[in-house]
């Protein structure tokens, strides 16, 4: 009657380990599954802000770069151009600049999203030098499953991010610097493409260059520009590829996490939760029991006041 009525009042089946060792044991797993379970979800919640923010920032560099590319093209013709319209078209650069640097040192909190490691302070200075390094944020989102949760400036605003050792960091220009040209023999011996092909663009450096050549009336310079901003457009496009990938995984392994969930919440039910219709059903089936053994035993056993005397 004690056990039918502790698991009447705890609709627990198990409420200590005695009563089940190895039911117990299942449910300490299940347990320490939904914890780590609970932690990657919020670790996936935490990648999918940064890396929508980040998302969101290379998308304002690419409509920046939309409009450069606009400006360029109206210029690129020495019909269409004039020492005043350029002045004014090259103030306009400017403010491009200056808004792509803010949009590239865009942060969450007090952690920058493109400065690599080096979160505490602004990746890119005013000049369009970067600051940061290339290192990737890892967090684990599932068992052994790690993503990185930013993207380095040096790869999102070059077209060529490994194709040079020096990342002229500490104050330098702060990007791949164009790959040190090679006899033509020695290219075409090595099957490599040649260095205009291979040549890094970075998106502050080519922008400022266009403004430069606006202000100087270099048409030819704003035609090569143009052709410049192309592929930093193509990279950018690529990155934000790369990041809804990302997206889309965290997602799918959420959802695979929360079915997971389901799972142990239903066997842990199964294990641990009493049938409360068999357990009052048991409860009265023992009361009827143990009533009449009372009235039995009473009827065997009548004290008198005689019995008591002696």
């Amino acid at each position: 009657m004690e056990g039918l009525q502790t698991q009447s009042a705890t609709m627990k089946k198990i409420n200590a380990p005695s009563d089940d060792p190895v039911g117990v044991s299942k449910l300490l797993e299940i347990r320490t599954d939904k914890v780590n379970n609970d932690q990657f979800q919020m670790n996936s919640k935490l990648a999918q802000t940064f890396l929508g923010n980040t998302e969101h920032a290379l998308g304002e560099i690419t409509d920046i770069l939309v409009r450069a590319k606009e400006i360029a093209l109206s210029q690129s013709s020495d019909a269409n151009t004039s020492e005043d319209t350029r002045l004014g078209v090259a103030e306009e650069v400017q403010q491009l600049f200056q808004q792509a640097v803010a949009t590239a040192n865009r942060r969450i909190g007090d952690r920058y999203l493109f400065g690599g490691f080096k979160t505490q302070k602004p990746p890119i200075d005013g000049e369009g030098r970067f600051q940061g390094d290339a290192g990737q944020m890892m967090v684990e989102i599932a068992k052994d499953v790690f993503v990185a949760t930013n993207v380095s400036g040096v790869e999102a605003f070059n077209t060529q991010p490994k194709s040079s050792s020096d990342f002229r960091n500490n104050g330098n220009s702060g990007y791949d610097a164009p790959p040190a040209r090679t006899p033509a023999s020695a290219l075409e011996s090595a099957g490599a493409p040649g260095p205009e092909q291979s040549q890094n663009v970075n998106v502050f450096d080519e922008i400022q260059n266009l403004r430069i050549s606006l202000l100087t009336g270099d048409t030819e310079g704003v035609r090569t520009t143009l052709e410049r901003l192309d592929q930093i457009q193509g990279r950018v496009i690529t990155m934000r590829a790369r990041l809804g990938s990302r997206l889309q995984g965290i997602e799918s392994t959420g959802n695979a996490l929360e079915r997971h969930n389901i799972t142990n919440a239903s066997l842990s039910s199964a294990i641990e939760d009493a049938d409360m219709a068999k357990v009052v059903s048991d409860s009265s089936r023992e009361e009827a029991v143990l009533r009449n053994a009372l009235a039995s035993s009473h009827k065997l056993i009548q004290p008198t006041l005689m019995d008591f005397l002696k």
